[in-house]
């Protein structure tokens, strides 16, 4: 990990409260807004103030904000509340404040309250970064914009707590990756009652209800398994280093994997014809191959039927690495759970003729000019089902 990570964690752990949210095309100004400074949902107003604000009056409070390790901002904190407005921000950042230039949309905003009047800030800039960062407090893209909570319990709502208690109870080590997630998912369908129907219908939002319950699931899992382990000392600080390695790079195995079981889950549901990790040129193996494998290398096959679709948590960092998976697919697509990525990148995108698709939620995240390019997750399937 790098010395920002590292220090970006200590401070969140230590914090009185602390939150998360990738930076947007909104803050950096690039779709037209002229609002100063970062905003901050009502959700999180306790990282600014003792007290929410009231409607009708204006309050606001100076602080100091350390950025990175490194320097010092005079910055304010202010809720509006007259007029039609009813927000939080955090402004006055000084003119050359690194942080609000295009290539910083998608990075992860973290700020972390160590007193009244002092608070500390990180940008983590790369995939890496994010992904470990996430790793560690157990996040997923969706429970970003809102406190971190760090005490990280189970779940808040009641029912989704017994029934993990009640899967979990029933296990003496991780179930696999497959299984992981497919527990997940008929936990969270039970619970409210969702069929292929629903799924059908609103792809986007099931998949971000199945990814936050396996997050919730897989702490569960961590609690009884790990428990008995770090209840006990430690021999030497290389045996705790390894047990937190092992936590660690087991959290980032599973998010990966999960989120392409879900997909397949989807376009089952959706009853598309595809097939996954098939093999390609140089021994490729894309994520998702519709209609499938031997489609792709019957030669006699349109090319126009057939899709290619990556999956990546995260890929500003990532998203080459699907551009030469399917030589005979002109067209690629990538599904991720990234919150904005910068404009540069989605003009090379763009150029090397990828294609993003995102959750319908944080599709405004993206600039505005980018997108009508930028498929939902129901509107890719609308379009592969049109090829088939």
């Amino acid at each position: 990990m790098s010395d920002i990570l590292n220090s970006a964690i200590a401070k969140v752990q230590s914090s009185r409260h602390a939150f998360c949210r990738f930076i947007t095309a909104n803050d950096t100004g690039k779709n037209g807004s002229h609002q100063a400074g970062f905003y901050i949902p009502k959700c999180a107003a306790l990282l600014l103030f003792d007290k929410p604000g009231t409607k009708g009056e204006n309050k606001s409070k100076l602080v100091k904000v350390k950025w990175q390790d490194d320097f010092v901002t005079d910055s304010r904190f202010i809720y509006y509340g007259q007029g039609t407005r009813n927000e939080y921000r955090i402004t006055r950042f000084g003119k050359n404040f690194p942080f609000f230039e295009e290539e910083n949309v998608g990075d992860l905003l973290i700020i972390a309250q160590e007193s009244d009047d002092y608070y500390h800030g990180f940008v983590l800039q790369t995939d890496q970064e994010i992904d470990d960062f996430f790793a560690y407090f157990n996040l997923s893209p969706e429970m970003t914009n809102q406190l971190i909570d760090i005490s990280q319990p189970i779940s808040s709502e009641e029912q989704v707590h017994i029934r993990i208690q009640e899967v979990v109870s029933s296990y003496t080590d991780f179930p696999g990756t497959i299984q992981m997630a497919q527990l997940a998912r008929d936990l969270y369908n039970n619970i409210h009652n969702i069929t292929n129907t629903e799924i059908s219908k609103n792809p986007d939002l099931q998949l971000l209800k199945w990814i936050d319950t396996e997050y919730c699931l897989f702490r569960g899992f961590e609690e009884k398994i790990y428990a008995p382990i770090y209840s006990k000392p430690f021999a030497n600080c290389q045996e705790l280093v390894q047990f937190s390695n092992a936590i660690l790079n087991r959290r980032k195995s599973r998010a990966g994997k999960s989120l392409e079981h879900h997909l397949a889950t989807i376009f089952t549901a959706a009853q598309l014809r595809f097939e996954e990790q098939v093999i390609t040129e140089n021994n490729k193996k894309p994520d998702f191959i519709f209609p499938s494998g031997e489609a792709y290398h019957n030669l006699s096959f349109p090319t126009d039927k057939l899709v290619f679709l990556g999956a990546k948590t995260t890929c500003k960092d990532r998203w080459r690495q699907v551009l030469n998976e399917a030589n005979r697919i002109d067209i690629k697509y990538l599904f991720t759970l990234q919150q904005g990525i910068s404009r540069n990148q989605l003009q090379e995108m763009k150029h090397e003729h990828l294609k993003l698709v995102v959750p319908e939620a944080y599709k405004s995240f993206f600039d505005k000019e980018f997108q009508p390019e930028i498929k939902t997750l129901g509107s890719f399937i609308t379009m592969v089902k049109s090829k088939q």
